[in-house]
């Protein structure tokens, strides 16, 4: 009869984990409007991720939420406002893998330690970038690709939104991973470089999903894989890069934190309404539609996910002395 209680009792508890969390939530709070700190101008993909989360939780948490758009400096204007905010859950931070993990690396006197001065709450999405080449080059895959420039007597080039970007380190990663050297083409933006490629002046690159689907369904572009470990829900006949080179991953993610210093209750509080806010079907495919992967993990998951994007890019910036002002 013991043993039974006890089992019973295991088995209930998962389910009273949200009711406990709720419980611990101070009466009256929140007791005036929550700013959401996006590091991102208004427009953007981070836009689209943002704000149907901001209209979801305006209802949910019965205060508005209101979205704080805070572009410059790679973002980490807004990352070091919002570390610097009271630990009061009046102010949570739309996080970017840019600033918290890429920043802090290649990016000299960043004003924040994205693990000593902010708390994960729950990465949101993956987004995977797509791994895209010009028509004109006879290649249909990964291993094609890298067979193909080892037999070239001049280095494949490929293009980037700029220095030490995801686009930039995706192609820098694979070159290493592979063995191979290649031709970094930096420029402003992704239009330019997707221009360049429809125009078979440069010969490959790694892209946000949203710029280049139009050209992949258009048979303009094609795609040789995902950065992601996993596949993506947009192209899930697509491979990753992963499956050529284990381990290879770079991947655009989109998260919540808040202030260092925010008790747990508010941590979990902000948990289970984006993680619940996420799992509602009309912002499941908005978000899938769009070439981005649901994930709502836990505080710990995300954490996990920082420590090892940050690793990745240090040993990365070790091997190759990327700086960027």
């Amino acid at each position: 009869m013991i043993a039974r209680r006890t089992l019973l009792a295991a088995l209930a508890a998962p389910a009273l984990l949200p009711a406990l969390a709720q419980a611990q939530v101070p009466q009256g709070w929140p007791d005036r409007p929550v700013r959401l700190i996006n590091p991102w101008p208004p427009g953007g993909p981070a836009d689209l991720v943002a704000r149907p989360l901001v209209q979801r939780l305006s209802e949910t948490l019965g205060k508005p939420m209101v979205m704080e758009n805070r572009p410059g400096a790679n973002g980490t204007i807004a990352t070091a406002l919002a570390a610097r905010a009271a630990p009061d859950g009046h102010t949570v931070l739309f996080s970017h893998a840019g600033p918290i993990t890429i920043s802090p690396v290649f990016q000299a006197n960043v004003p924040f330690d994205p693990q000593k001065d902010l708390l994960p709450v729950t990465q949101l999405v993956s987004s995977p970038l797509a791994m895209v080449c010009r028509l004109g080059l006879p290649v249909h895959s990964v291993p094609e690709l890298i067979a193909y420039a080892k037999a070239q007597r001049q280095p494949l080039s490929y293009g980037s939104v700029g220095p030490a970007s995801t686009t930039h380190l995706a192609g820098e990663m694979l070159a290493r991973m592979a063995g191979t050297p290649m031709l970094h083409v930096p420029y402003t933006g992704s239009s330019a470089p997707i221009t360049d490629m429809l125009g078979e002046r440069i010969d490959f690159g790694f892209f946000n999903m949203g710029a280049v689907m139009g050209h992949i369904s258009a048979n303009r572009l094609r795609p040789l894989a995902v950065s992601t470990l996993k596949r993506s829900v947009a192209l899930p006949d697509l491979p990753s890069v992963h499956e050529t080179y284990p381990g290879f991953e770079v991947n655009s993610w989109y998260g919540v934190m808040l202030p260092a210093g925010s008790p747990r209750w508010l941590v979990d509080r902000y948990h289970q309404e984006f993680r619940d806010a996420m799992h509602r079907p009309d912002i499941t495919k908005l978000m899938n539609d769009n070439g981005l992967d649901v994930e709502a993990t836990t505080p710990e998951q995300y954490a996990q996910k920082i420590a090892d994007d940050l690793k990745r890019w240090r040993e990365l910036q070790a091997a190759t002395g990327i700086r960027v002002e």
